[in-house]
């Protein structure tokens, strides 16, 4: 048994889908792999049912979807809710979400990135106190140590997979996906992000799309009270024919240069399997 296992023998986490839905062999997969690194499940991760349903493009209708999270987060016996996957829907059921949560859910601590994005804001903007992006449980059998990583901030808070700049820089940090961010702003899910830290990446997006949106993010006067925006990874750019002459994370630079928001060079975050945990908020 690991250390990690030692510490939160018996630690139940909840993996529930408020997106895209999910394929049942990948849960299979994740359960194997907690099953070889955590025999005698000292720490378990379950799967909602509710993550195989099928409405379309999403894992259950709306009102499912948004069930099922509400579900997790405010059972006492689950510990923690992990994100299962990305892909769209949560900002459908965020904000219906929020008003149900009670405080056996605001203690628990919530990992995800991606389209999940849309929820961790609205989690952070209620003051829900440990909300972090990182590695969903589809990453889990990516790379051991992404899984690992994950798992300890998930039960102990604590993780050695955290996102470099945070071990030298004490202000409040956030992270979330471009293009969900940006299409926050504006909305009752947008989150104050006044003298934060800002990392941010993308995924399947052409060089000009990721242009246009850091032109319309740093524009809102809510995002230039930012402390700073650091650069994550951009990948899988889509071709731009003729080449667009910028990487992505270029054009967070260029965008910051001309909006006059501080530029804190790179952050250890994207669609990929290297992807770091950011504790959203103040360093504790």
């Amino acid at each position: 048994m690991t250390d990690l296992a030692k510490a939160t023998n018996g630690f139940k986490i909840g993996a529930v889908c408020v997106s895209s839905r999910f394929n049942p062999a990948r849960a299979e997969a994740v359960e194997g792999w907690m099953a070889e690194h955590y025999p005698d499940g000292p720490i378990r991760v379950v799967f909602h049912p509710s993550s195989f349903d099928k409405s379309g493009h999403f894992a259950g209708d709306d009102q499912t979807r948004a069930d099922a999270f509400v579900e997790y987060a405010n059972d006492p016996h689950i510990h923690a809710v992990w994100f299962a996957r990305g892909g769209y829907g949560s900002c459908r059921v965020a904000e219906s979400i929020i008003p149900r949560l009670t405080e056996v859910a605001r203690r628990k601590r919530y990992l995800g990135y991606s389209d999940a994005g849309s929820l961790m804001a609205a989690l952070y903007k209620a003051g829900f106190p440990h909300v972090a992006h990182g590695p969903m449980a589809s990453d889990s059998v990516r790379n051991d140590e992404t899984a690992e990583g994950a798992l300890a901030w998930l039960t102990t808070g604590e993780t050695p997979w955290l996102e470099p700049s945070l071990a030298t820089d004490p202000r409040p940090a956030v992270a979330f996906n471009l293009t969900v961010l940006d299409q926050l702003l504006g909305t009752p899910l947008e989150p104050d992000l006044t003298d934060h830290v800002l990392m941010l990446e993308d995924v399947s997006e052409a060089a000009y799309r990721l242009d246009r949106t850091m032109f319309h993010l740093t524009s809102q006067p809510s995002i230039r009270r930012v402390a700073g925006i650091r650069a994550g990874r951009f990948t899988d750019v889509t071709p731009n024919e003729p080449d667009f002459g910028l990487t992505g994370e270029q054009i967070v630079e260029y965008w910051c240069e001309r909006s006059g928001i501080p530029y804190l060079g790179r952050a250890d975050i994207a669609h990929d399997r290297n992807n770091k945990v950011v504790p959203f908020g103040p360093r504790s």
